[in-house]
């Protein structure tokens, strides 16, 4: 099979900096692929998700668009969210899943600061009282600033990444788990560096390898006497808006590159994963993360 171009090894899309994270995925040049797959055709959706209602966080970019879309694709009802700073994009987000979708399946976006608990709250309220129900959560919203001198890395940085990264998760599940039914699916979206330890992103790091320990202890809590499973997703490195302009020089220039496929990944090839995870294809697999991440062995 041919690969297009963003699939092909040693394919690095140019970094644009935009002096924070995360970036704007409408001012990325190329566009991140959200349902374009490796041979250059569009997703093939299957009725996999048919008849769910999902949360999925951070659905205005990146992953979490190619998320919000395929789950949509596949005949799911939707609710994504979006910060302040991104009202746009998740607005042109609302519009695009409605366009490829045909308008076919309901969906609701909401600005939310999900590093408070009481916006976490309302999130799943105001999800129940539009789609009645929930039977998947993505959640996948998060943030990183690069620091290459700990001693520098500012405290105030260090708590927000906690408050965005992880807190935030607690928050949601803790409101959302009691109106999930049997069958239900929660998927974390990590990262790599949870395993590898990115030098650079060390409060980063530490809430993706907490988030791990927290999904597998919440798996091992409820899989059996509620039957809903959770999963996470462990991608790295991928092209979205996240990647900060901070980050050096050498990290920039030999972004996508290190990993044994030689490039960066796609929003799509993540979807595709958390679209198994949520669907009856996965009905045995909890506690356990996918390793997406151009053929990087994590033992």
């Amino acid at each position: 099979m041919k690969y297009i171009e963003q699939f092909q090894k040693g394919y690095k899309p140019p970094f644009q900096e935009q002096g924070s994270a995360p970036g704007l995925q409408a001012k990325l040049d190329p566009q991140p692929l959200n349902d374009v797959t490796a041979d250059g055709k569009p997703y093939k959706a299957a009725n996999k998700l048919e008849g769910q209602s999902v949360i999925v966080t951070g659905g205005d970019s990146g992953i979490g668009l190619a998320t919000a879309l395929l789950f949509a694709l596949e005949g799911a009802d939707i609710t994504f969210t979006y910060t302040t700073k991104e009202r746009e994009e998740g607005k042109a987000a609302e519009q695009e899943i409605k366009k490829k979708t045909n308008g076919k399946v309901k969906l609701q976006s909401l600005e939310l600061d999900l590093r408070k608990e009481e916006q976490c709250i309302v999130l799943v309220e105001k999800h129940l009282a539009f789609h009645g129900k929930l039977d998947a959560l993505v959640l996948n919203h998060g943030t990183q600033n690069a620091n290459t001198y700990l001693p520098t890395l500012p405290t105030e940085q260090w708590h927000n990444t906690f408050d965005t990264n992880l807190h935030s998760f607690f928050y949601i599940c803790k409101a959302a788990i009691p109106h999930m039914p049997p069958g239900a699916t929660i998927n974390f979206n990590a990262s790599i560096n949870m395993a590898v330890g990115h030098p650079e992103l060390i409060d980063y790091t530490a809430t993706k390898g907490a988030m791990i320990g927290f999904m597998r202890a919440l798996s091992n809590q409820i899989v059996g006497e509620k039957g809903i499973r959770c999963n996470a997703v462990a991608p790295g490195p991928i092209w979205t808006p996240l990647i900060p302009a901070t980050m050096s020089k050498k990290s920039i220039e030999t972004f996508g590159t290190t990993v044994p496929m030689g490039r960066a990944g796609q929003p799509v090839e993540i979807a595709t994963a958390f679209v198994f995870l949520a669907s009856p294809d996965s009905s045995y697999i909890s506690g356990q993360i996918i390793h997406i991440n151009g053929g990087t062995v994590i033992e």
